[in-house]
C-alpha cells in the first residue's frame, strides 16, 4: 500500500458528502420478511435488528458474512512519559508484532473464528522489521498532550486518510464486514481526553485504570485529561482540532476506517473504549457514518458508556472485557453472521405450514413493534 501524500480538508469534506444513510426501502422489506418468519414477533431481538441494519447497508434483504477482517491501528503516545500507563512504551512494538503471529487476545480470537487480521503501523515509536505489519507510519509516536499538541492538523488528516484507504482496500478485496481495533500504550488517556473534548463531561466520569495503573498514576491521569483540553486551547466543535491536539495517530486512523466503511457501505464493528472514541469522532464528522456501526461489547472502561450515549448505540455483549486490540470484533462477527443465517435460513409461516393467526393479538401490542435497526 502506497504512502499517503498531502490530504486537505476540502478533499475530506467532499468525500464525506458522498456518504448516504441506510436504504429505507430495503430495511422495510427486511422488516416485512422478519414478520413472516415462523416465530413470535421480535423473539430473536437484536439478531433481527442487525439483519434489518445489514439490509439498509447493502440494499439487499438477504446478506451473508463470508470474509471478515479486523483492522488494528498501532501507534505510540507521548503522554506515557507522565506515568499514566502500567506497561512500558516498548510493549506497543512487541504486541504489534505479536498480533501478526496470532498470539495476542485478538489474534487468537481471529484465528479461532477464521477472521483476517490486518495490523497497521501508523505511529509506533520504533521501526518494525516485520513484513506482516503494514507500514503506514506517519510519525514516531505523538507529542505529550500534558504539555503539547499530539500532532499537527495536517498529520491528523493524513491519518484519517490512511484509515479510509484501509476500508476501501477491504471493499476491493470483497471483505463483508470489518472491525476496528488498536494497539498503543497510553491510548486510554488520549481516548478519555478526546471524549472530554467531545462530550464536555468531567474527567472523573471518563477516565479508567486502563491496563491497571496504581492510585498515584490514576490521579495523574485524571489531572491530565481534566486540564489538557483547556491548556491546549482545543476547539471542541472541531473534530480535527480535537484529534490533533489531544488524540492519537491510532484514533485518527481508526476514525478514518469508520468513515471509509460508511463510504464503501460496509458494516463496521466497534470494539472497546478507544474504538468507541474514534467512532464518535467519525460520527461528529459525518452523522450518517453511525448507520454502518455495530457495537460489540460493553467495555469496563467508564468512558465507553459515555461514547455509546453520544452515539445512541448499545453493545450486543457484556463480557467484562477491557483488553482492546479489537478483541470484541471477532466475537461480534459471529453474531452478525448468525443474524444473516436467521434471515436467509428460517422458514416463513406459510413455508412451515403454520397458521399464524394466533399471533394477531401480540402483533397489535405496541411493545412488540419493530422500530428498526437503530
Amino acid at each position: 500500500m502506497k504512502k499517503s501524500g498531502h490530504y486537505g480538508e476540502n478533499e475530506l469534506r467532499e468525500r464525506l458528502s458522498n456518504i448516504s444513510g441506510l436504504n429505507e426501502t430495503a430495511m422495510q422489506a427486511a422488516r416485512a420478511r422478519q414478520a413472516r418468519l415462523a416465530k413470535p414477533p421480535r423473539s430473536l431481538g437484536r439478531l433481527e435488528d442487525i439483519s434489518i441494519q445489514l439490509a439498509g447497508i447493502s440494499g439487499s434483504v438477504i446478506n451473508e458474512i463470508r470474509k471478515k477482517r479486523l483492522i488494528v491501528l498501532c501507534a505510540d503516545n507521548g503522554v506515557v512519559r507522565e506515568g499514566v500507563a502500567s506497561a512500558p512504551q516498548s510493549v506497543t512494538k512487541a504486541q504489534t508484532i505479536n498480533l501478526t503471529r496470532g498470539v495476542t487476545g485478538a489474534g487468537a480470537l481471529c484465528a479461532h473464528f477464521g477472521a483476517e487480521l490486518q495490523v497497521v503501523d501508523v505511529g509506533v515509536a520504533e521501526d518494525i522489521d516485520c513484513r506482516e505489519v503494514i507500514n503506514r507510519k506517519l510519525a514516531y509516536g505523538t507529542g505529550n498532550i500534558a504539555v503539547e499538541p499530539a500532532m499537527s492538523r495536517e498529520t491528523a488528516l493524513l491519518a484519517i486518510k490512511v484509515g479510509m484507504e484501509l476500508s476501501e482496500c477491504a471493499k476491493r478485496e470483497s471483505v463483508d464486514i470489518i472491525g476496528v481495533g488498536e494497539m498503543g500504550i497510553g491510548n486510554t488517556t488520549t481516548s478519555a481526553a478526546v471524549l472530554r473534548a467531545l462530550t464536555g463531561l468531567p474527567a472523573e466520569k471518563l477516565v479508567g485504570r486502563g491496563g491497571g495503573i496504581d492510585d498515584k498514576g490514576f490521579m495523574r491521569k485524571i489531572g491530565i485529561v481534566s486540564s489538557c483540553v483547556q491548556r491546549l486551547e482545543v476547539d471542541c466543535a472541531d473534530v480535527i482540532d480535537v484529534i490533533s491536539k489531544v488524540g492519537g495517530l491510532d484514533i485518527a486512523a481508526m476514525c478514518g476506517v469508520f468513515l471509509g466503511a460508511a463510504l464503501c457501505r460496509l458494516p463496521v464493528v466497534i470494539d472497546g473504549l478507544i474504538s468507541a472514541a474514534a467512532a464518535l469522532c467519525a460520527y461528529r464528522l459525518c452523522p450518517e457514518a453511525r448507520d454502518f456501526m455495530i457495537p460489540s461489547h460493553q467495555s469496563c472502561e467508564q468512558g465507553y458508556a459515555a461514547a455509546m450515549r453520544e452515539l445512541r448505540l448499545s453493545p450486543m455483549l457484556s463480557l467484562d472485557m477491557r483488553l482492546g486490540e479489537g478483541s470484541g470484533c471477532p466475537i461480534a462477527f459471529e453474531l452478525v453472521s448468525a443474524a444473516c443465517a436467521v434471515m436467509s435460513g428460517m422458514a416463513s409461516f406459510e413455508g412451515a405450514g403454520i397458521d399464524d393467526g394466533y399471533l394477531d393479538e401480540i402483533r397489535r401490542n405496541d411493545s412488540y413493534t419493530d422500530g428498526g435497526a437503530k
